[in-house]
């Protein structure tokens, strides 16, 4: 095992340790494993709280501020956060305005923060949950009971969290997060399988030559494995699943998105055939996100995620955000 870590045990607070000091508009709680933007809470606005496992780095802990989250609660790797942090982020955040929960659909996260959403409610704390549900590559899988969720878990935190920057209620804001989360659809490919710290070898076996199609973000089965393909191919089985199951009429937003061990190098000329299919397929492209946003650890391959938008939502996603790992406008 070849990692820059001192041992497994500590992966996740020295993480948050190296997170505090190179981003002091956070508050970076070690020890009970809660980010907080350091203005929380901000008066009168709706606040946003999510996590996970770790292990998907910048997801979540990476899109906690302004236009985005106002809280994540990062859990060990690939594993769910339990309910004490996500109650203990809740009542950090909270401004009498309301906490909106944002749980992308695995077992352990579902239960987790259901029990966390009752307890922060019995000290008072009102709380809506959106359940983030993209991917299409297979109904049910290891980890979940469903689709998984996966790319669209950024656009429903960018998208809802610049409404409650707005102001929006906590109503609208669920609102708002349910109507991307139903916009959005995601599909993944693995080249070569994860490796964590506590276990120190590949979590599954991916031989030589294989790939993965519809791979899940902790190395899930997909659909089917088949010998390596060109980008092109990759593309076109990818962003086909995507859009004959989203169906869109209008335009998206595209995210062209790194497990984690895939170079921007070839990202970008993945992105390339992606937008080659889109334009075939006469699906016209809003914006276009590019980058290692939702990974799964060192895995090499990509995954590809639609949102339908109008114009309130790509309103939204324009709007300013300043986070660690997403930062445009002001």
């Amino acid at each position: 095992m070849r990692m820059l870590i001192n041992v497994p045990e500590t992966v996740v607070a020295d993480a948050l340790r190296g997170m505090a000091a190179a981003h002091p508009e956070l508050t970076v709680d070690v020890e009970r494993r809660v980010v907080v933007r350091r203005d929380a809470p901000v008066a009168g606005k709706v606040a946003l709280v999510s996590g996970g496992g770790s292990g998907h780095e910048p997801l979540h802990g990476g899109f906690v501020g302004p236009g985005m989250l106002t809280a994540a609660c990062p859990g060990e790797v690939f594993t769910s956060p339990v309910p004490d942090q996500m109650v203990r982020a809740a009542a950090a955040v909270d401004s009498g305005a309301g906490v909106l929960f944002v749980v992308k659909n695995y077992t352990g996260d579902v239960l987790n923060f259901e029990m966390a959403a009752e307890l922060a409610e019995d000290e008072g704390i009102q709380v809506a949950k959106v359940l983030v549900d993209d991917d299409v590559a297979v109904t049910d899988s290891l980890y979940t009971a469903g689709r998984r969720g996966t790319g669209g878990t950024l656009f429903v935190e960018k998208i809802a969290g610049a409404a409650a920057e707005e102001g929006a209620p906590l109503e609208r804001v669920e609102a708002i997060a349910r109507r991307v989360n139903e916009r959005s659809r995601s599909f993944g490919v693995a080249l070569s399988a994860c490796t964590t710290p506590a276990k120190g070898s590949p979590t599954f076996d991916l031989p030589p030559g294989e790939l993965e199609l519809g791979v899940g973000i902790h190395g899930e089965p997909g659909r089917e494995r088949r010998a390596m393909m060109t980008s092109r191919e990759i593309a076109d089985y990818a962003v086909n699943a995507v859009v004959e199951d989203l169906d869109p009429t209008g335009p998206v937003i595209a995210l062209v998105n790194g497990m984690g061990g895939t170079p921007l190098l070839e990202l970008y000329g993945f992105n390339a055939e992606v937008q080659r299919v889109l334009g075939e397929r006469g699906v016209p492209v809003a914006r276009t996100l590019v980058g290692n946003y939702v990974t799964s650890l060192d895995m090499a391959g990509c995954s590809v995620t639609l949102c339908e938008v109008d114009e309130e939502l790509l309103r939204l996603w324009d709007a300013p955000v300043q986070t660690p790992a997403l930062r445009w406008g002001r």
